[in-house]
């Protein structure tokens, strides 16, 4: 027997087997009722949410979960901030993953904890028969990647990486005009993520304990926001890395990891770009440089400032085709308004809208592999000297 279910408008095809009168069951987020005259009557429920980690990342996750009519969010775990976290928001509080996940009314997670804990967190999902939505980065070696990889694709789970940038409007924006080329065939671009670390650690509306930061185990800075600017690449143009020549460096602190790196990224269509990371740039930094892109294409240009304007040049002129509200991502008293939290509701739906069966557009496992592979291979290239070939 086969149910059509309409979901966001998208039609979905199900298999399913008879059942006895007024008998129910359930497929993850679709509950089937058999009638007496034996037809199926499907109603859509929610997924329900669980969240590990409780810091600036975990509550964003909660909230989006909370905003969201088809999520409930039911419980999180990790960090010393997840029973307040858990009151806050009247939902349950659990002493560590293994139980977060053991629970039987939570159908997927979201994992917002340090990075180096992201792989066993994801494998405790996995054998639990919960689907995970895993903050970048996917994990901090190629081979738990593929572990991670392995486990959701044995059980046919989702496995989705938090690349919220891909749902934010300028940046959507930006997509589509180079779909439809606006600016012709793109040939370079030149990419930054530059901004003061220290502005963030030091105010105390983040709250929290920033040590993770400096801890070996998260391998660099560049781990924490390469992979954006990695998929985002990836994404806009259709295309894979073809080669990476880096050099990386820390700068300013005293820190065990990289905080600075430049990079020239090849890329399989010929594509050039240049990538500029650096957390620890000197007050006041460079004005509108904390996410930036520009292209070079055959007929125009391409400026995007992601929390600021998206401007167009061609035929001489340039001319602004959307500004972004303010986002406020820096700034914990904006943080968890609209502004910013529409990104991570939008990636929290597509999320939904995969475990459903229909896909979302949200980073999949192997836009999460990809980012961690480019941004190893940058820390490799500056290590040996040397131009890596992925």
């Amino acid at each position: 027997m086969v149910v059509i279910a309409y979901f966001n408008t998208v039609c979905v095809k199900i298999k399913v087997t008879q059942g006895p009168t007024g008998e129910s069951r359930e497929i993850t987020g679709f509950r089937f009722i058999y009638t007496s005259k034996g037809r199926e009557r499907l109603m859509v429920t929610k997924i329900r949410i669980g969240v590990t980690g409780s810091g600036f990342m975990g509550r964003t996750h909660v909230e989006a979960a909370r905003r969201l009519d088809s999520t409930e969010i039911v419980a999180v775990t990790g960090g010393t901030r997840a029973e307040k976290l858990a009151a806050d928001y009247e939902i349950a509080w659990e002493p560590d993953t293994p139980s977060l996940v053991a629970r039987p009314d939570i159908d997927a997670i979201v994992i917002s904890t340090p990075h180096h804990v992201h792989c066993q967190e994801a494998l405790w999902a996995a054998e639990a028969g919960k689907h995970a939505l895993i903050e970048k980065p996917l994990a901090t070696s190629l081979e738990d990647c593929d572990r991670m990889q392995a486990a959701f694709a044995d059980r046919q789970l989702v496995l989705s990486v938090g690349y919220h940038q891909r749902f934010r409007q300028s940046i959507l924006q930006t997509g589509q005009l180079l779909a439809e080329g606006a600016i012709g065939k793109v040939r370079c671009l030149q990419t930054s993520s530059l901004f003061d670390i220290t502005t963030m650690r030091d105010d105390e509306g983040f709250g929290g304990n920033w040590s993770w930061w400096k801890d070996p185990r998260s391998v660099a800075h560049l781990i924490n926001g390469g992979p954006h600017t990695v998929d985002l690449c990836r994404w806009w143009l259709g295309t894979e890395i073809a080669t990476i020549a880096a050099h990386s460096d820390t700068f300013r602190e005293e820190n065990p990891n990289e905080n600075t790196t430049m990079a020239l990224i090849s890329f399989t269509d010929g594509t050039v770009c240049t990538y500029w990371s650096s957390s620890v740039l000197p007050d006041p930094g460079f004005p509108d440089e904390a996410f930036r892109f520009r292209f070079m294409g055959d007929e125009g240009l391409l400026d995007l400032d992601p929390y600021g304007k998206l401007q167009l040049a061609r035929k001489g002129n340039w001319e602004t085709v959307y500004e972004q509200p303010p986002v406020g991502f820096d700034q914990a008293d904006a943080a968890y308004q609209t502004p910013r939290m529409g990104a991570y509701c939008d990636q929290m739906q597509a999320f939904v809208n995969s475990i459903q069966g229909n896909p979302g557009g949200e980073g999949t496992a192997a836009d999460g592999r990809a980012g961690v592979a480019a941004v190893l291979a940058m820390l490799e290239s500056s290590a040996q000297k040397q131009t890596i070939t992925l």
